[in-house]
């Protein structure tokens, strides 16, 4: 039976795990936090696109989890599913794949093949993961009896209900053709389509082009929406047009501004690793993180605008926010526009509550709950659409609001303000 080891039991490495397991294979989960090790070993789910029941079935399947790095010595294949987020300068943080790799370096066998999903800069790979690997060893990457190096960026879309693992191709670049070709049969046992780049760099840099590329275009809508509202045009409509056209456009949707670990962070390492290595700035990515960053803002200027023309000031006005999850329909909080917005209206002197069927406890200090969110719109100065989830009854919460101000363009009504 072939082995696997999942370093990282977040949003990515969990679900790989239970593919892993479902196609067969013998695997254990490794991860620093004894809670979510233990969590997952009583058959408890700590992530949204698997339930209690899900993680049960790998616990029957076989599947183990632990904190104890050890656990790599033997095993055909580690994968490592780390988060890489932003350091306080924006600057890519990589210190959690280099403690996974010191922690499992020590232990590793001849023969392993180490595949690092974790989204980071082009060049991570080889020069930082592997001297790692090859200094705690003493094996080489990419000789007979050393190990075997790959990149395999994660494209986990959590809630996403059409495409997981199994049926979105699989990226995969390794540090030497025969590298690659270890990847691509761990891979070929568990994607129905796996993709093999030129190298690491190359899978590497795929993974920031696939998230810059949403990133810019996303900014591209939210600027527009920003100068069609002055110019009194109806910016939903005209994204309604443009989408007839069968060829050459894709639509992309103006917000309150872009959350989650992907998209406000991926494109910044590319844009590091630009300015680090080429000595200029990554200008395209520069200006959509500007634009992006600014929608909040934004948001709160014209909540603070539609309370003037009903006579209201926002110090004391009560605003409730519908929604404060990054994505529907998830509980993931992850860098969500939320969280400035209503720390923006709070220091203006707002009052905000908030409704979301996904959180029980939001990550802001000074807002409250509110449980049944059109009863809450009908108090409420304004009510704020931030996210559509499914269980809001949208028809009937803006037939309760005072003022709703829908940032996604699913309403409308003489008491509805569109983004």
């Amino acid at each position: 039976m072939s082995s696997v080891v999942v370093v990282g039991l977040g949003y990515v490495g969990v679900p790989l795990a239970q593919l892993a397991v479902a196609r067969g294979l013998q695997v254990t989960g490794l991860d620093t936090s004894e809670r979510t090790v233990a969590g997952l070993n009583a058959g408890r789910s700590h992530i949204d696109d698997l339930s209690d029941a899900d993680v049960a079935a790998m616990v029957t399947g076989g599947f183990t989890a632990t904190t104890d790095p050890a656990v790599v010595a033997g095993v055909e294949t580690v994968v490592i599913c780390v988060p890489t987020p932003l350091d306080p300068a924006g600057g890519p943080d990589l210190s959690m794949v280099k403690s996974a790799a010191r922690s499992i370096a020590p232990h590793l066998t001849a023969g392993t093949l180490v595949v690092l999903e974790s989204t980071t800069y082009p060049g991570t790979t080889e020069e930082v993961l592997g001297p790692i690997l090859e200094e705690g060893s003493g094996l080489r990457v990419g000789v007979p009896d050393g190990l075997a190096l790959a990149f395999s960026p994660e494209r986990v879309d959590p809630g996403n209900p059409t495409f997981g693992i199994h049926n979105t191709p699989k990226v995969v670049g390794g540090a030497t053709e025969e590298c690659s070709r270890r990847a691509a049969e761990f891979y070929g046992r568990l994607a129905e389509t796996v993709v093999v780049a030129k190298g690491t760099r190359e899978a590497e840099m795929s993974k920031l082009l696939e998230n810059t590329y949403r990133q810019v275009n996303i900014a591209l809508v939210n600027e527009m929406a920003r100068f069609s509202h002055e110019l009194s045009i109806d910016f939903w409509d005209v994204i309604r047009l443009a989408r007839t056209k069968p060829f050459g456009f894709q639509a992309f949707y103006p917000g309150p501004g872009v959350g989650g670990h992907c998209i406000p962070i991926d494109p910044n390492y590319l844009s590091h690793r630009v300015q680090e290595q080429l000595g200029y700035p990554f200008r395209f990515v520069e200006l959509a993180q500007e634009i992006n960053s600014g929608m909040p803002r934004y948001v709160a200027q014209r909540i603070q605008s539609l309370l003037n023309e009903r006579s209201l000031p926002v110090k004391g006005a009560k605003i409730l926010l519908l929604g404060v999850t990054y994505k529907p329909d998830i509980a993931d909080q992850r860098e969500s526009p939320a969280i400035p917005l209503a720390r923006l209206l709070l220091s203006m002197g707002a009052e905000v509550s908030y409704a979301d069927p996904h959180v029980a406890q939001w990550l802001v200090e000074g807002t409250n709950r509110a449980d049944d969110p059109a009863l809450a719109a009908a108090e409420a100065d304004i009510t704020v659409l931030l996210q559509q989830h499914r269980d809001f009854d949208v028809d009937a919460i803006a037939d309760k609001a005072r003022c709703l101000f829908d940032l996604r363009g699913v309403t409308a009504g003489e008491n509805v303000e569109r983004l």
